[in-house]
């Protein structure tokens, strides 16, 4: 049995759903600022010990026989409460982005190999169905030597919704790069390829829309793009949270025999896979649409189907149990996860001076952690609204 505890009960809430239905998981605490949200919906949380402070989770969590914590908590702060987390003993399992800063990408690896506790970064969209068809194809080695890969996440939303995601002036959404939402774009490539990014090269585009529109956002520019080079030899493209490339997602791999592809006029329940002339195999069709749904999976699929971000929500809870319970170690381990966040952090330095090719820290080692120890540089602003010391958009001078 797996008693864990969640930090961040918003976007926790949709696992806290996927725990409570597990008969291998037991929620034991729940521990959220916002402690009357806590309290209204406590008929939810079972007998889950609820509290607003991160050390009071841990002390009792622990008492009631927590061994891991699910961190949901704001997108550029889970280093600190992992480990916290981890030098109390704890498991750890982190959503969204592994690290907000070079320095704390080090902190994380190296707080991991001092406790030997186990870490996981529960990114869903590689896990998505489409996702999880193209992966089984790339692996199975019909498109030949990988080439090209990209990955494109558009998350655009109207005013009304925007306001409702920033609440408040100095809220991480408000002052977010283009590149750093990297982990929805990139971790399909990563995942789909079993490989890591080596260097990032990135653009930037400033909208004027987005900067007439939104003045409560700082955040202007409309799109962010990396090209990367990967430690297989291949090259990938890919977003961060983009605003403004498109009105959906899509994801592609390419080899020198064949390609895999979804996204935009492709059916939501298809991938689509083309071969070239002289690659093509006998009796197989050149472009061809193939079924990505779960029946395949069984009664785990039926049970996915029913979890958010196409399924990746439930397979990101059976990857943790598969770790936490079973030692099956995961793609997305604290290297993995510290090397995707990185590239999101480089990946706006380099669109501020004009696309510089910029290496990748290997963390695994220490010569190359030590050079980036100290690097806090940040968009983000504290609570206060202080810290800062990176424009969260590139400069930009208003005319008439």
């Amino acid at each position: 049995m797996l008693n864990i505890g969640v930090f961040g009960a918003w976007r926790g809430n949709s696992y806290i759903d996927l725990f409570r239905d597990d008969e291998e998981i037991e929620i034991v605490a729940i521990c959220d600022k916002n402690t009357d949200k806590l309290n209204e919906n406590k008929e939810n949380f079972g007998d889950a010990y609820l509290c607003g402070d991160f050390d009071d989770f841990l002390a009792e969590g622990k008492n009631r026989g927590m061994s891991a914590v699910f961190l949901a908590n704001y997108f550029n702060e889970h280093t600190p409460f992992a480990i916290k987390a981890m030098e109390a003993g704890l498991d750890v399992i982190s959503e969204c982005t592994a690290a907000g800063t070079l320095a704390e990408c080090v902190e994380l690896v190296e707080c991991v190999e001092k406790t030997g506790r186990k870490y996981i970064l529960a990114e869903n969209y590689p896990f998505s169905t489409q996702n999880l068809k193209m992966g089984k194809i790339v692996s199975s080695g019909e498109l030949g030597t990988l080439l090209y890969a990209e990955g494109e996440y558009n998350h655009s939303g109207d005013n009304a919704e925007l306001r409702k995601y920033t609440p408040s002036e100095f809220h991480w959404r408000a002052w977010m790069p283009r590149t750093y939402y990297v982990t929805h774009a990139l971790g399909p490539i990563m995942y789909m390829t079993k490989s890591m990014p080596k260097y990032v090269s990135a653009r930037a585009a400033h909208s004027d829309l987005l900067y007439k529109i939104r003045d409560w956002r700082h955040n202007y520019d409309g799109v962010g793009m990396m090209f990367c080079e990967m430690d297989n030899g291949m090259i990938a493209r890919c977003t961060g949270c983009t605003a403004m490339a498109s009105d959906y997602s899509r994801y592609r791999v390419a080899g020198d025999r064949a390609g895999i592809e979804w996204g935009g006029y492709i059916p939501d329940d298809k991938v689509r896979r083309f071969y070239f002339s002289h690659t093509k195999p006998e009796g197989e069709e050149q472009i061809s649409l193939i079924d990505a749904d779960l029946s395949e999976f069984g009664e785990k699929g039926k049970k996915a189907a029913k979890a958010g971000h196409g399924g990746g929500d439930y397979w990101i809870v059976q990857e943790m149990k598969d770790y936490f319970l079973r030692d099956k170690k995961p793609f997305f381990d604290v290297y993995a996860g510290v090397a995707m966040s990185a590239v999101g952090i480089l990946g706006w330095r380099s669109c501020l001076n004009h696309g510089e090719n910029i290496k990748i820290p290997d963390f695994r080692n220490k010569e190359e952690r030590d050079a980036v120890r100290d690097d806090r540089l940040t968009p983000f602003p504290d609570q206060d609204g202080n810290g800062i010391t990176l424009p969260c958009a590139l400069p930009y001078e208003e005319t008439e």
